[in-house]
């Protein structure tokens, strides 16, 4: 019988483009309520995979359900309403520069509901203010910071209420402080909401402040899939370099973290 708690399961997975694999045999579950990040260096597959995940490129062998729907039967009606309880922070924001923030929050409601003008309009300000941004409601993408983009479209990707949100890179281009600051957005859906929150990225600290548990993705395959406290204890040695951990006896070379 399935675990009740596990809300996404990804068995055997193989997934690349033409002839090239960037994935093989990749297994993984998500339980609900928990933040996952998914980590490697640049090319190993991690945007591959979320792709993947929202069935947005179709993968070679292998199975991925979410609320135990197969993501890649296309031709499944249930597939579509899953896709609506999933929100995406893309890297760079994606927010359309011809519609302000709040028409940008907003497009989600008017495409998939039925709700009047004015309960779009008090969606839209109450996914504003839960990013602390509802003052720029009317402000183009173009007049707001690096930082304030990324809010603008972690509100819009809030719009639907999702169960998971996956976020790609969310701290690309930002600085310490800012990312900060999103990081401590993403701890706080959690907490209210039991939001599962799948991110790939590359900041460490960023893994540090948030992450339950981490996945490693190199050579194709995960080498790790632990909690962050169990770091510290891993001799895989792509996962300590890519957290320059020193080996043993190496006194103070590198940085230990967790």
């Amino acid at each position: 019988m399935a675990d009740p708690e596990t809300i996404i399961t990804v068995q055997d997975l193989s997934s690349g483009y033409d002839k090239a694999r960037v994935l093989q045999d990749v297994s993984f579950e998500v339980k609900r309520g928990e933040i996952l990040a998914i980590i490697g260096k640049s090319g190993c597959g991690k945007t591959t995979l979320l792709k993947n995940m929202l069935g947005l490129i179709p993968y070679q062998s292998g199975s991925i359900r979410i609320f135990d729907t197969e993501v890649a039967d296309r031709e499944n009606m249930e597939k579509r309403r899953i896709q609506k309880r999933m929100g995406v922070l893309f890297q760079r924001g994606a927010l359309l520069n011809s519609m302000t923030v709040g028409e940008n929050v907003a497009l989600p409601l008017e495409m998939h509901t039925r709700k009047s003008r004015k309960e779009i309009g008090k969606i839209v300000f109450e996914k504003l203010d839960l990013v602390r941004l509802y003052y720029a409601h009317h402000k183009f993408p173009t007049q707001l910071s690096g930082g304030m983009v990324k809010r603008a479209a972690l509100a819009r990707a809030m719009a639907l209420d999702p169960e998971i949100l996956l976020c790609d890179e969310p701290s690309a281009g930002l600085d310490p402080v800012t990312t900060k600051h999103l990081d401590g957005l993403l701890l706080d859906l959690k907490t209210r909401f039991s939001m599962t929150i799948i991110i790939v990225t590359h900041d460490i600290l960023s893994i540090e402040r948030t992450a339950d548990r981490i996945i490693m993705l190199d050579q194709h395959r995960i080498v790790y899939n632990d909690t962050a406290k169990s770091i510290r204890i891993s001799h895989v040695q792509a996962l300590r370099d890519f957290f320059l951990m020193p080996q043993e006896g190496n006194g103070v070379n590198g940085r230990e973290t967790i």
